[in-house]
C-alpha cells in the first residue's frame, strides 16, 4: 500500500492591518490636501465675482451698477486665506496643538460658507454705490438682483468645513513637518562631528591660491599646530 505525501497548499496573504491603515490615512491626507486646496481657491477666486446687479436712478434715465462679493463682505475671502494658512500649519504642529490648528480650520470654512450665504440676498453694497453715483443719500438700487457666486463662495467654504473635520478625525495619522526637520537638523548637526569628521582640504605649498585660501579658512597652511609651532612661539 502506497503512502500519500501531503502537499502544503499556498495560502494567499493578507495585507498587513498596519499597511492598510497607513495606506487610508494616505488617502485621506491626500483628499484633504485637495479639498482645502480647491475650497480655499474657489472662495478667492468666487468672492471676487460680481454678486449683486441692479440700476439707479440719474437725471430721466438709470445707471447700471454691479458689486462683487468683496463690496458685499470681506469675511469669505479673508476666512479663505485663514483656512489655507492653517491647512499648512496642520503638518507644523503635533498633538493639542494639531486639534486646535484643525478646529480654526473647520471654523474658517464655515465662517466663509456662513457669511457667503448672508451675503447672497444683501443689497446694502448697492444702495451705498447708488447714493454715491447720484449724490443722493436716500437712493436705493433699482431692479436688484443677485448672482449664483455667492453660493459658489460658500461651497468654497463649506469645502474647507470638510477639510477641517478631517483634520479633526484623522490629523494624528498625517506626518508632521517638524519631525523632518528635526531628524535633518540631528544628522546634519550631528553637528560639530559631522563637521569634525571631514577632511580638511589638502594644501599644496606650492600653489599660492591654496595657502590664501587656507588662510581664509582660518586654517595654518603648514599643518602645523600654531600653538606647538617654535617659529611662531619665538
Amino acid at each position: 500500500m502506497g503512502y500519500v505525501s501531503a502537499v502544503p497548499v499556498p495560502q494567499p496573504r493578507t495585507a498587513a492591518p498596519g499597511a492598510t491603515a497607513t495606506s487610508g490615512g494616505r488617502r485621506v491626507l491626500a483628499a484633504a490636501l485637495f479639498l482645502g486646496a480647491v475650497g480655499a481657491a474657489v472662495a478667492l477666486i468666487a468672492s471676487g465675482q460680481t454678486w449683486a446687479e441692479g440700476t439707479a436712478a440719474v437725471g430721466g434715465g438709470s445707471v447700471p451698477l454691479d458689486a462683487n462679493g468683496r463690496d458685499v463682505t470681506g469675511v469669505p475671502a479673508a476666512l479663505a486665506v485663514v483656512g489655507l494658512a492653517a491647512l499648512v500649519a496642520v503638518f507644523a504642529v503635533r498633538r493639542a496643538g494639531r486639534l486646535l490648528v484643525a478646529a480654526l480650520l473647520a471654523l474658517s470654512g464655515a465662517g466663509a460658507a456662513l457669511a457667503a450665504f448672508l451675503g447672497a440676498s444683501d443689497s446694502s453694497a448697492l444702495d451705498e454705490l447708488a447714493a454715491r453715483t447720484t449724490g443722493d443719500t436716500a437712493a436705493t438700487v433699482d431692479g436688484l438682483s443677485h448672482t449664483a457666486w455667492p453660493y459658489v463662495t460658500a461651497a468654497g467654504g463649506v469645502l474647507i468645513l470638510l477639510t477641517g473635520v478631517l483634520a479633526l478625525l484623522y490629523g494624528r495619522q498625517w506626518p508632521a513637518m517638524s519631525g523632518r526637520y528635526e531628524r535633518a537638523g540631528g544628522a546634519g548637526s550631528g553637528g560639530s562631528a559631522g563637521r569634525a569628521g571631514r577632511r580638511a582640504p589638502v594644501v599644496d605649498p606650492d600653489r599660492p591660491e591654496d595657502l590664501w585660501k587656507a588662510l581664509d579658512r582660518g586654517e595654518d597652511p603648514t599643518g602645523e599646530d600654531p600653538v606647538r609651532n617654535p617659529a611662531r612661539e619665538s
